[in-house]
């Protein structure tokens, strides 16, 4: 069974950028750049026919006009438990669009809501015993983030093995977006 999720991948100038912040953390387990990406929709375990009638679904969306995203700052998930540091997006209109788009359709076509809010952005290292502290630590100390943008010509139907994150993934099918 394959275990899939949409996309959008970074290119690779941005992910070499992204790539200088690792080291450094205590408990961080850095993320290979290859395998940096924005999660839209996380799809789980489905089976072949589910897979197939997945990317079909999502070719109705190619017609989505491409746009620009831009990481602005690090952040993370957790709280005082912190289990995630990321690279955070500028808020984006057209980024929502296209997340609630293909929601709507994955509902539709008989997936369950993904229960989770839609907070875009590029997963950098898992933490495992990583201290509030020490993380506010090295997000002030990782010095200033430089602003990175880039355009958004399509998003892909990834695929993943079941393991505790960060890759490998598996580009299944790309979509263009239009110009």
């Amino acid at each position: 069974m394959p275990r899939l999720f949409t996309g959008l991948e970074i290119p690779a100038d941005v992910g070499f950028a992204l790539s200088l912040k690792r080291g450094g953390l205590m408990g961080a387990r850095w993320i290979d750049p290859g395998n940096y990406h924005i999660t839209l929709r996380f799809i789980g375990d489905v089976d072949n026919q589910t897979a197939d009638d997945v990317a079909d679904i999502l070719d109705k969306l190619s017609n989505s006009l491409s746009f620009s995203l831009r990481l602005t700052h690090l952040g993370a998930f957790g709280g005082d438990k912190p289990r995630a540091l990321y690279a955070g997006i500028e808020s984006s209109e057209p980024l929502a669009r296209l997340q609630a788009a293909q929601e709507r359709m994955l509902q539709r076509a008989g997936l369950a809501p993904d229960g989770r809010k839609f907070v875009p952005h590029v997963s950098l290292a898992r933490l495992k015993g990583t201290s509030a502290h020490d993380l506010a630590w090295f997000m002030a100390n990782a010095g200033r983030f430089q602003p990175l943008e880039f355009q958004v010509g399509r998003f892909v139907l990834f695929s993943s093995k079941d393991s505790v994150g960060g890759g490998p993934y598996i580009v299944e099918q790309g979509y263009p977006l239009a110009a």
